[in-house]
């Protein structure tokens, strides 16, 4: 089994990532499916209660309770995987849920931090614009604040691998396919990258 788990601000690069990972035939278990999971279960909208569940559920059944409802979703993702068991886990936000994690795959279980500037960010954000927040400056701020008032910020510390994810797409792509241990698809067509596969902009994603 091999547990790569990806954490990071919003717009970092972590939805990128993990479409990476989906098209080299790795499979992604996003944490959020199971506060989603949960909302639906008590008959509630998840795009307007995520957050209060996400809470409801840390207060009922402890700080590492997404983590801990997430492990048999990565086992099973693993038993299934055709990548040597290897499976990526979108969404990490806690030293806690990191500590789960690492008690459960020990050696088996790589934490990669994913990180941009402020106005990088910001930029793939406004450009992306799920919702009127994303091209909000100061509510982005906001956002980050209170990720790492969560934890983010010390769990980034506790990565084992970093990508810096401030160059074209296409680097980005390539440096998380290395941390995947996938070859690259050039390597996989046996040419070389065209125009089309090298665009400038760095890759979006929350």
């Amino acid at each position: 089994m091999n547990v790569i788990g990806t954490v990071g601000l919003p717009g970092s690069g972590k939805g990128e990532a993990a479409s990476v990972a989906e098209a080299a035939g790795i499979p992604v278990v996003v944490m959020g499916d199971v506060i989603r999971a949960e909302c639906r279960r008590r008959g509630l909208d998840p795009a307007q209660h995520h957050g209060r569940i996400a809470g409801a559920l840390r207060e009922e059944e402890g700080d590492d309770a997404i983590a801990a409802r997430t492990l048999p979703r990565i086992r099973e993702a693993a038993a299934e995987s055709d990548r040597g068991g290897t499976v990526l886990v979108d969404g990490l936000r806690s030293t806690v849920e990191l500590e789960r994690f690492r008690e459960a795959f020990g050696d088996d279980f790589t934490l990669v931090a994913i990180r941009a500037p402020f106005e990088v960010r910001a930029e793939r954000l406004g450009e992306r614009g799920r919702d009127d927040s994303d091209s909000d400056l100061e509510a982005l701020r906001e956002r980050d604040d209170r990720e790492i008032e969560l934890g983010l910020g010390e769990t980034l510390e506790r990565a084992d691998v970093e990508i810096d994810n401030t160059d074209s797409l296409a680097a980005f792509r390539t440096r998380v396919r290395e941390v995947l241990g996938v070859e690259s698809e050039a390597e996989a067509k046996g040419s070389a990258p065209t125009d089309a596969e090298t665009p400038s902009a760095g890759g979006d994603g929350a």
